[in-house]
């Protein structure tokens, strides 16, 4: 009995907390994806400008990029280390209490960082940042109100997760993250301060992105049952390019550990003189990555050009992330999964093979199916998608392919992206001591 007063007393402080952590996350990952978005727009018009300079504005296009991530590598290895890379797999270490709470300044590395490395048109997400971000300010304001053990714990999930509903505009998606991926199982208290602080968080934000879904898409048909081994195939083709793209993705972090003897930031920016030279003859190529979601799901672009573009994408994706910058993949995985059924429809089709599956089905379904196969994290992925799209009536083929990706991924023996991506900080972290 006691001890059910004692929860009970500790459950309304509980609440307050999450919604107060929801209100600033709300505020700085808003901030952080408004500010995204213009980034994005005046790289647009450099490159536009630049063009009317012949080769000394390629020069400096290329310039701009290599510096800004170059800097951006900079600030994290001399102020905040552990804001390279997505950090959830630091939020995962925290929450089961292998490494200590991170600094402030990790906030203020992570926001200026990421804006100038995903601004200068890295193929990274803006998801990864503002899920550290928020478990910080779940920290800070626990830290504050003087809480410790679980209850710290609890609001900095809650934090983690009010930052991917705001990334997304997608507040049950947050919830979902938090139960299935950082926490790994269902908690009430959990829950609730999750609930809670990504309601919060998206209200807030909303005041900056607006109501509407991130990527609404027009009413989409219900599966057709003779369909189902369509979407089981895509299902296995999305399970085994999903296992090669987290293998490549650790690869990637591979290669650049043999060149350890040089600075990160040197290493940063000849990433980002890749990326500069892509951005002077595409623009539209570098970047997280939502133009190229957007048309995959528009289908205004398809056939050759579609295959280009999903090639260059799958290998600059790892490599942005090698680059030791702020940034996560979820996005640059949307969008592969995304071409991936607009391929596979473009295929079926060119071969004569009879289907009424619409492309735009194949694109969502293969967005959930390509994160599942990635991260193992299905009912995060399929209600991720279905929020982004505001379409429902491709739940059960989302289903289907998703099972499908993640047998194949397993299969495989390919492990989840953010346990090796844990397990590999671990060793260097040990390594170091």
């Amino acid at each position: 009995m006691t001890s059910d007063k004692r929860d009970a007393g500790g459950f309304l402080p509980l609440v307050l907390l999450a919604i107060v952590v929801g209100a600033f996350t709300g505020l700085v990952a808003g901030t952080f994806r408004v500010l995204l978005e213009r980034a994005d727009h005046l790289r647009l018009e450099l490159v536009t400008w630049a063009h009317g300079f012949g080769v000394l504005g390629l020069l400096l296009t290329i310039l701009c990029a290599a510096a800004a991530t170059g800097l951006a590598a900079y600030l994290v290895r001399r102020y905040s280390p552990l804001a390279r890379g997505s950090g959830i797999p630091e939020v995962e270490a925290t929450l089961k209490g292998e490494v200590p709470p991170w600094g402030r300044l990790l906030l203020v590395v992570k926001y200026i960082g990421g804006l100038l490395a995903i601004g200068a048109g890295l193929a990274l997400g803006r998801e990864g940042p503002s899920i550290q971000m928020g478990a910080n300010v779940g920290h800070f304001f626990g830290s504050v109100a003087r809480t410790a053990g679980e209850l710290q714990k609890t609001l900095i999930a809650a934090g983690a997760g009010s930052g991917l509903a705001v990334t997304f505009n997608a507040p049950i998606s947050g919830a979902a993250f938090v139960i299935e991926e950082l926490a790994k199982r269902f908690e009430t208290r959990i829950t609730i301060a999750t609930l809670g602080a990504s309601a919060t968080a998206v209200a807030v934000a909303r005041l900056m992105i607006g109501d509407a879904p991130d990527l609404p898409v027009p009413p989409v048909q219900f599966m057709a049952f003779r369909d189902l081994p369509l979407y089981l195939v895509l299902g296995v083709v999305c399970g085994v390019l999903g296992g090669w793209y987290a293998r490549a993705i650790l690869g990637a972090l591979a290669l650049a550990d043999r060149f350890d003897h040089i600075r990160v930031e040197w290493r940063a920016a000849l990433v980002g003189a890749v990326v500069g030279l892509i951005a002077w003859y595409s623009p539209g190529l570098v970047g997280g990555g939502d133009n190229l979601t957007r048309a995959a799901l528009d289908g205004t672009m398809l056939g050759w050009a579609l295959l280009f573009v999903f090639a260059i994408r799958f290998l600059l994706g790892p490599a942005s992330y090698a680059a030791g910058t702020p940034g996560g993949i979820f996005a640059p995985m949307l969008v592969l999964g995304a071409q991936l059924g607009v391929m596979l429809h473009w295929a079926v089709d060119a071969v004569g093979i009879p289907s009424s599956a619409q492309p735009l089905a194949l694109a969502i379904v293969g967005m959930s199916a390509f994160f599942t196969a990635v991260v193992r994290a299905p009912l995060t992925g399929i209600v991720l998608v279905a929020e982004l799209t505001n379409s429902v009536s491709v739940l059960l083929p989302m289903l289907a392919a998703s099972f499908t990706a993640m047998a194949v991924a397993e299969a495989m023996k390919v492990a989840p992206v953010y346990d090796a991506l844990g397990e590999r900080a671990a060793r260097r972290q040990g390594q170091a001591k």
